[in-house]
């Protein structure tokens, strides 16, 4: 018996060493898979980036970058999906185990072993034998959430952080109107619309599933973000007037923010009662209530986590003289709001956005020119790669999700409801507009921003984020080929949809965007007058800022102590730093340093001193020409928008020389 006993445990030994090694290489064997994955989007953005070489070289306009990642990831995807076909395993077998729900964790019992396996997904009956194909397409697919916490928030920073202040500010009133009134109009137009569809499938017997008004409602939200990527790279190559640039720019940079906030809020949409998908007035306002909080609160929260913070490190110490802590140091308090954003519940994206704008005005002047320099191509650098990443992606994914539900009527009605819930949004808004503005929004104009309403990066995110129901699996697939139409033939057809508009190109953003003319007048003294809007609230802001923001936070502007009252001298000493000192003593033609006042104006430019009245005419004896507070304000704009292109531009032929 104890030789019996001997051999068993014996045997019982090398079963579980054999079980070990087993183990091991199924470990080695994912980790070469999972390899393999990552290897293959590497491989599509170098593919990609050679082809936009190609492109540039030979100036072809009719396909963007993005649609490039596209074209690529659909034929990778077309290979792995019906071009590799792993054998099944004969070890595989399916066992049944009737339990009333589907756990995340699972628990089995082998002969006394206990193996926890992870919820991976459903699978239908008809692929059951081919699992192991399933597996290969799954490792392909990514969490949702690294699209959201790793990839977006570099493409939402980049945008605040590069938004060029001064056009954006001269069409504020415009822009707000888009991305606020806007997307809310476009989306319960689509929502409407697509409501009559799923109805209409219903009484033809065409839905598999449940398809509620909530549901409409939340798509209409996810494809109201608009992402005209391709048609501003165009204008920025052919240098399209800088107005309908800074106002399709400026609304896709908002509204993207205001449409996630706005899905959110739809998805909290929960009345009292067994059936949660009943109209119910306290419901709404409650909604209403929600999308009004977490967007105000995620705003204040982008902004004063980084005013609180960035600004005041750079400023207060010696952190400049180490470029390489500084720049990793602004890259992490970034990063750091976008989840402290989503930690409080609140909308990182949002919060994100005006971080970068933020950063951009305060933090940026508190930098040393290396870092500035760094900060600007490093988050450059991160928005092509995640943005080309997630189109290639979206290529992939049309064959590699496995849940995909096509309908022909919901697409068609789809193509439709996006088609005029952009025109609700463009023409009635720009009517209304021209009001008030100016600078009327012409009619090519608008007819442009209609056309240039791409779907890209946002509403893909926000449609893959959940496909758990037949509802959303459906939206998502429909997605897809609403960015891939807009992206192809919308992004494709900007140069000849300019050419036929008759919109001018080769238009240079200084003299055409200055919005400051000399006139002369009958008496003889020269007067400057500006052909953009004059927003009153947002030159209350301006005066605040430089005379108060500014000095606390940055090098620049005046020191405190000149701005501040007299009683407030310790406190404007300690705030203000040696080197705010330092700069008023310098008069540099890039900034502004001037301190604005209703009425009559008092400009102080280092040690000069000017004073105009209303009309803008000098009426100082100083060799000082008179400065308007509306040139005073494109010169405060305009510093940091040229800055880092004169930068660059003595970088070049530094290197140039050497």
């Amino acid at each position: 018996q104890s030789i019996r006993l001997y051999f068993l445990i014996q045997w019982f030994s090398e079963d579980s060493a054999m079980e070990n090694i087993v183990t091991e290489k199924k470990a080695e064997e994912s980790h070469r898979q999972d390899s393999a994955d990552l290897l293959i989007f590497i491989l599509l953005l170098t593919l990609t980036i050679l082809t936009i070489w190609l492109f540039k070289h030979r100036r072809f306009r009719f396909l963007h970058e993005t649609g490039l990642a596209m074209i690529y990831g659909l034929l990778v995807g077309v290979v792995l999906r019906y071009g590799i076909h792993v054998p099944r395993d004969i070890n595989n077998v399916t066992l049944s185990c009737h339990v009333n729900s589907s756990p995340a964790t699972l628990l089995v019992n082998v002969s006394g072993k206990f193996y926890e396996y992870t919820l991976k997904g459903e699978i239908s009956a008809n692929e059951v034998s081919d699992v192991q194909d399933n597996e290969m397409l799954r490792k392909v697919t990514f969490d949702p959430e690294v699209f959201f916490n790793i990839l977006l928030p570099p493409i939402i920073f980049h945008a605040g952080y590069s938004l060029k202040r001064r056009h954006f500010f001269r069409n504020m009133g415009s822009i707000l109107a888009f991305a606020f009134v806007g997307t809310v109009v476009s989306c319960f137009i689509i929502g409407l619309l697509m409501y009559g569809c799923v109805m209409l499938m219903k009484q033809i017997g065409q839905l598999g599933g449940d398809f509620f008004f909530t549901d409409c409602l939340f798509f209409g939200a996810i494809v109201s973000a608009t992402d005209p990527v391709t048609v501003l790279a165009i204008f920025n190559e052919l240098q399209v007037d800088f107005d309908l640039y800074a106002l399709l720019f400026g609304e896709s940079v908002l509204n993207d923010a205001v449409a996630v906030v706005l899905s959110s809020s739809i998805v909290a949409y929960q009345p009292e009662g067994d059936n949660s998908h009943t109209f119910e007035a306290m419901a709404v306002l409650k909604s209403f209530g929600i999308f009004l909080g977490v967007f105000s609160g995620s705003f204040a929260l982008g902004v004063a986590t980084v005013s609180l913070t960035c600004p005041h490190v750079t400023k207060f110490t010696k952190l400049r003289d180490f470029q390489l802590l500084e720049t990793a140091l602004f890259f992490l308090m970034s990063w750091s709001t976008f989840l402290l954003a989503e930690a409080c519940g609140f909308t990182g994206v949002v919060a994100v956005l005006f971080c970068g704008i933020t950063q951009a005005h305060y933090t940026y002047n508190n930098l040393s020119p290396e870092s500035q320099d760094r900060t600007k191509q490093l988050f450059e650098l991160l928005n092509f790669l995640a943005e080309n990443f997630i189109f290639s992606y979206m290529g992939l994914t049309l064959f590699t999700f496995q849940n995909h539900v096509f309908n022909p009527i919901f697409i068609v009605g789809a193509f439709l409801s996006v088609f005029l819930g952009r025109a609700a949004n463009i023409y009635p808004l720009s009517f209304l507009l021209n009001l008030g503005r100016r600078n009327k929004i012409s009619s090519n104009f608008q007819h442009m921003m209609m056309f240039a309403g791409l779907r890209g990066a946002m509403t893909f995110a926000l449609s893959i984020r959940d496909t758990a129901t037949y509802a959303r699996q459906m939206m998502f697939s429909t997605t897809l080929l609403v960015v891939f139409f807009t992206v192809w033939i919308c992004g494709g057809g900007t140069t000849q949809m300019l050419s036929c508009q008759h919109i001018r190109v080769g238009v240079d953003s200084d003299q055409d965007n200055s919005g400051v003319f000399l006139q002369i007048g009958p008496d003889g003294i020269e007067r400057r007058s500006t052909k953009q809007e004059s927003a009153w609230l947002f030159r209350l802001w301006y005066n605040f800022d430089h005379n108060y923001l500014k000095p606390i936070l940055t090098h620049s502007g005046p020191p405190l102590t000149a701005t501040l009252p007299a009683c407030c001298g310790p406190l404007a000493r300690c705030l203000t730093s040696p080197q705010a000192y330092e700069n008023e003593g310098q008069l540099k033609d890039d900034d502004s340093d001037l301190i604005l006042n209703d009425g009559n104006i008092s400009l102080t430019y280092g040690d000069i001193t000017v004073s105009t009245d209303a009309t803008g005419t000098r009426t100082s004896g100083q060799p000082v020409g008179g400065i308007n507070s509306d040139e005073a304000l494109d010169r405060e704009l305009t510093f940091g928008d040229h800055e880092l292109v004169i930068r660059g531009t003595r970088l070049k032929n530094a290197c140039q020389s050497a």
